[in-house]
């Protein structure tokens, strides 16, 4: 409630300050959640620079991937794929997807899905902030890495040449939700790698970069649950 009409303001003087705004709305929810006592370990590429733009493609375990990663990468500006039912009637939320650049879509209408993904990569690339695909789809509730849908992905890559793709895993988030918030569990570690920036070229092969970032993912979980 407070965010929202903080964001209404900020954004009379511009798109920046209103990105500021909801950046600091996302890091206080992350603040929030730590009261539970939940446990964040970030690793992140030390090529990963601030103010910069990139393509960012993660694995997707709960609604808590959002305001994680907006905090994390608060001086990015992460832009998001979401559905449109969430762009009314949550306040701050809804007002940031619709006026922060995000990509909202309509799931049943594909084509006007893939078109607002390619518009969110070139308002990205343009602007020089990052764009966020969770390419599973859907938050995979038990933490178990789904299948990777290829494409809203290759829409991306597509439409922002210029962006490097960042693999980021994310783990143990699905079990902030294991009570549906009724209470959240206490101690939970969540665990977030921002990995290394993959350039991007003129002869790439977009379907081998998307599979590239997707076993980046999986060896990363593998080795985090075996260590």
């Amino acid at each position: 409630m407070l965010f929202d009409p903080l964001q209404r303001v900020a954004r009379l003087f511009g798109q920046r300050p209103q990105e500021i705004v909801a950046g600091v709305m996302q890091a206080c929810l992350v603040y929030s959640v730590q009261i539970s006592g939940m446990r964040l370990i970030v690793e992140r590429s030390s090529q990963v620079k601030p103010n910069s733009g990139y393509l960012i493609v993660a694995n997707h375990q709960s609604m808590f991937d959002i305001p994680i990663l907006g905090a994390a990468l608060f001086t990015n500006y992460p832009k998001y794929v979401s559905k449109r039912e969430l762009a009314r009637w949550l306040p701050g939320i809804s007002y940031n997807l619709r006026r922060g650049g995000n990509a909202i879509i309509e799931r049943s209408d594909r084509e006007q899905a893939i078109e607002a993904i390619k518009e969110m990569g070139r308002t990205a690339q343009a602007r020089g902030v990052s764009a966020v695909i969770y390419p599973e789809g859907t938050r995979s509730r038990s933490g178990r890495l789904r299948r990777f849908k290829k494409p809203g992905s290759l829409a991306l890559f597509e439409s922002a040449p210029q962006l490097p793709i960042v693999p980021v895993t994310i783990d143990g988030s699905w079990k902030l939700l294991i009570h549906n918030l009724l209470p959240l569990p206490f101690g939970t570690q969540v665990r977030l790698r921002i990995g290394t920036p993959i350039e991007r070229t003129r002869d790439e092969d977009p379907e081998a970069l998307f599979y590239e970032v997707r076993e980046q993912i999986e060896k990363t979980l593998e080795h985090w649950r075996s260590a």
